[in-house]
């Protein structure tokens, strides 16, 4: 189940990127699990990959590649990860059968996989696959691509947005695939955002980590990190207008500025759609000396497999949000400046439970469907917010029986 999942809606085609999607039979008998994305010449990519020492072969070589890529190819149902050598050559054949389809360079084509790890890929799936997406690419792709990506999501997630950035009219439209082993270090299981405003390849790279950093990395189901964690930026400059060639410049901060909400969106979405989720959770803790020590409070408490149960219970525990915040790692924290509010409700206060605060109160809170956990450190004026979800008998159901 999804928590409050909205539906994609429609999704706006980027000028100078199409699209395609195919059933190849890489692990799912009748459902789309490949997609390609063709960028017109002049396009640039910018991505940010796992850290994962494990790192999956598609992920090795999208590394290399991204800057001005011609070509993306995305399969669901094996990861193509912990497949040594020949994941490897699996994955630049891939990538070679596509330029071979395209008629672009095999340097230009970033693979990337998602699904079980430690298997190898189906190479003639893979091609077959390549071939008929190849066929169907299109500017209004994007909503078969999304379905295509999906692995144990429960429905695909892409949205759109329009801005103005420079005086220039832009589009952006995004997609996201994941629902477990999502505690990203980087981005989150796979996710690509198109726009056709301009940018060099040198700005492409610092917006995806600019925009990863405000969005995927602020979202966790399980705590886990893939192997196959991507989020590329695709710009085509289509849109016209200067070029966006300075991080330092105003024109930058717009364009980041004008393109995060979707990312954040999508980050939110994925945590809805988290495996077996019943609740979503927003984690937001103020008043703390530094952004990091923010972050370390707020992913601890999201972390916390005794918090995330009894969010799935609806129990007001609220001792088990002062067990997290302690056990994070802030050193020198003083439990009696710190204040823990469920949505509006006061519960503790100076580390204590607040004169006001009832059992009653608590539960109405955490029976809803989603609510908001405030922290407040007492320690400064940093702030930062995470997403999360509960822990259900159905993560552990659906993890138990993810190859059979």
């Amino acid at each position: 189940m999804a928590v409050n999942l909205p539906p994609m809606g429609d999704l706006l085609p980027i000028d100078g990127l199409s699209i395609g999607a195919a059933k190849a039979g890489v692990k799912y008998a009748d459902r789309l699990d490949l997609a390609v994305m063709v960028l017109d010449a002049g396009g640039v990519t910018g991505g940010v990959f796992t850290k994962s020492a494990f790192a999956a072969a598609p992920v090795v070589l999208a590394r290399q590649r991204v800057g001005a890529a011609r070509a993306l190819v995305v399969n669901s149902g094996n990861a193509n990860a912990a497949t040594g050598e020949r994941g490897l050559a699996d994955a630049r054949a891939t990538c070679a059968h596509v330029a071979t389809v395209l008629g672009v360079q095999e340097s230009e084509v970033l693979p990337f996989s998602t699904g079980v790890i430690g298997e190898f890929l189906d190479m003639d799936a893979m091609r077959r696959g390549v071939d008929a997406a190849a066929v169907a690419v299109s500017p209004s792709g994007w909503a078969d691509a999304a379905h295509a990506i999906m692995t144990t999501d429960t429905a695909p997630k892409a949205l759109s947005r329009s801005a103005t950035v420079g005086g220039v009219p832009i589009r952006a439209t995004g997609m996201v695939k994941g629902s477990g082993m999502i505690r990203p270090d980087m981005a989150t299981l796979l996710a690509f955002l198109g726009t056709d405003a301009a940018v060099s390849a040198d700005v492409a790279a610092t917006l995806a980590r600019d925009l990863a950093e405000r969005s995927f990395n602020r979202v966790t189901i399980d705590g886990d990190t893939s192997t196959n964690d991507s989020f590329v930026v695709m710009a085509t400059g289509k849109a016209g207008g200067r070029v966006v060639d300075d991080t330092a410049s105003s024109a930058y901060r717009e364009l980041r500025d004008a393109l995060a909400p979707v990312v954040v969106e999508l980050a939110e979405r994925t945590a809805r759609d988290g495996e077996g989720a019943t609740k979503f959770m927003t984690v937001r803790v103020e008043q703390g000396a530094s952004a990091p020590e923010c972050l370390e409070v707020a992913f601890t408490i999201a972390h916390s497999p005794l918090i995330k149960t009894a969010v799935f219970a609806g129990d007001p525990n609220w001792g088990r949000f002062c067990m997290a915040i302690g056990r994070a790692h802030v050193a020198d924290l003083d439990p009696g400046a710190v204040d823990l509010y469920l949505d509006d409700v006061c519960v503790a206060r100076g580390g204590l439970m607040a004169d006001e605060y009832t059992e009653e109160a608590g539960a109405a809170v955490m029976a809803r469907d989603e609510f908001t956990v405030r922290v407040l450190l007492g320690r400064g004026d940093a702030s930062e917010t995470v997403w999360t979800s509960d822990l259900s008998y159905d993560y552990v159901r659906i993890n138990a029986e993810y190859r059979t």
